[in-house]
């Protein structure tokens, strides 16, 4: 068995991030539906600069979460996002699993 370190917890990593003084949002899964690849409650935060830290999908959304993201950081406005299959967007995304996701967005501080 390797002995490999564990994985950061993306809210540590936001906590760590906002006494750096960076702007910082955080994407939380907050509904699923059918084959979803990540539970609700799982997290993806994400930086000003686009750094990121954590999933909200297992890779297949992360890019369009983030570029959300970026905008709830500079209007503090939070936004709940919508992908799935019965969205002309899911393939587009990568969402082809069949399932659907909601995700909600918010600025901290």
């Amino acid at each position: 068995m390797l002995n490999q370190p564990p994985f950061p917890d993306p809210l540590t990593t936001a906590e760590q991030w906002r006494a750096q003084g960076r702007g910082v949002a955080i994407a939380t899964v907050i509904e699923t539906w059918g084959s979803a690849p990540r539970p609700v409650g799982s997290h993806l935060v994400i930086d000003a600069a686009g750094n990121f830290e954590g999933s909200v999908s297992g890779g297949c959304v992360e890019g369009a979460v983030i570029g959300e993201a970026a905008e709830v950081i500079a209007s503090g406005s939070a936004r709940i996002l919508d992908f799935g299959v019965a969205d002309e967007t899911a393939w587009r995304v990568g969402l082809s699993c069949g399932g659907r996701i909601r995700v909600y967005v918010e600025r901290l501080g």
